[in-house]
């Protein structure tokens, strides 16, 4: 197939949301579900339909070998931006086997990863607990609410990378704006929502939170090495995906598939065309495309400076 596959964002009110997603909205959006299985395809012979109907009729020309072979024909990913305009509750997502086990067969877990796109000075997020705390201080923090003296606060800036495996205690803070990659997953245990009041807090899950949050679990900052005019570096690789930061000022960057995964592209600075066989699709800033596997070469062509994050599934 030599399609490219624009999609719609899909946004999302959140009580700590901001206004950078979506500024003519009547609500505080807080989500832009920029890349999943429901989003709609803005243009071209697919307009109107979603990667969750393509993958089920295309499985391996859309989805990428390596991607059927491990996870069958369903779209493996989610990508969101988050606008952060205040904390978000402090929450854990199980693992696959754990979401079975919690939410029945079909289920997958969360492990997931944010790329800082916009820091404001001292910036904070949560990310797994502090160093040597017992796992019966953290069970018992969890059920009496003092779970906040427990976790390990990071200042974090533009151009981090934060990985985040499952079973990790975890919180954006405000100030912050968010590119995150995950797995095909929504499920969120809440922890602890800052005693919000019952029309803005949130159900928490405290049993379903004990049983899936891991005590030595900490997420992992990395800090983005200087680019050069023309660049690529990976920012993170696990066994569910792989996120690359690709940057140009000028020059066309040259890209295959290898026809084992799709390519999700997301401009997070200027504007770009992308190209392959005889499609081609141009990208604002927060816009996205899916390349999908069959299509192999592809290019990706600066209009002005610009920098791309590219996230694969395995």
């Amino acid at each position: 197939m030599a399609e490219l596959l624009r999609l719609l964002p899909e946004y999302h009110h959140r009580v700590w949301g901001g206004r950078r997603l979506k500024p003519d909205a009547d609500q505080p959006v807080g989500e832009a579900w920029i890349v999943y299985e429901h989003n709609r395809i803005a243009a071209g012979r697919y307009a109107g339909r979603t990667p969750a109907e393509l993958a089920r009729e295309l499985g391996a020309a859309l989805l990428g070998e390596s991607v059927v072979a491990h996870t069958g024909a369903r779209f493996p990913l989610l990508i969101k931006l988050l606008d952060c305009n205040d904390w978000l509750s402090i929450q854990v997502h199980p693992d696959d086997a754990q979401a079975v086990a919690l939410e029945g067969p079909g289920h997958f877990g969360k492990t997931e990863a944010w790329y800082v796109l916009e820091a404001t000075p001292g910036a904070q997020l949560i990310a797994g607990v502090k160093p040597g705390v017992n796992p019966d201080a953290l069970r018992r923090a969890i059920r009496d609410g003092s779970v906040l003296e427990l976790v390990q606060h990071q200042t974090v800036r533009a151009g981090d990378t934060v990985f985040m495996p499952a079973g990790t205690l975890h919180a954006l803070g405000p100030g912050l704006l968010i590119y995150e990659v995950q797995q095909t997953s929504d499920i969120t245990y809440r922890v602890w929502d800052w005693n919000r009041p019952a029309s803005a807090g949130r159900a928490l899950h405290i049993e379903q939170s004990l049983v899936v949050t891991d005590p030595g679990a900490t997420g992992q900052v990395r800090h983005l090495r200087p680019m050069l005019d023309t660049d690529a570096q990976q920012l993170v690789a696990c066994s569910y995906f792989t996120l690359d930061l690709l940057a140009s000022r000028s020059e066309t960057l040259a890209l295959d598939t290898d026809l084992q995964s799709f390519h999700a592209l997301t401009v997070i600075a200027g504007r770009v065309i992308v190209e392959s066989r005889d499609a081609s699709v141009t990208l604002d800033r927060f816009e996205s495309v899916i390349v999908p596997a069959a299509n192999r070469l592809y290019q990706v062509r600066p209009l002005t400076p610009a920098r791309v994050l590219k996230a694969s599934a395995h």
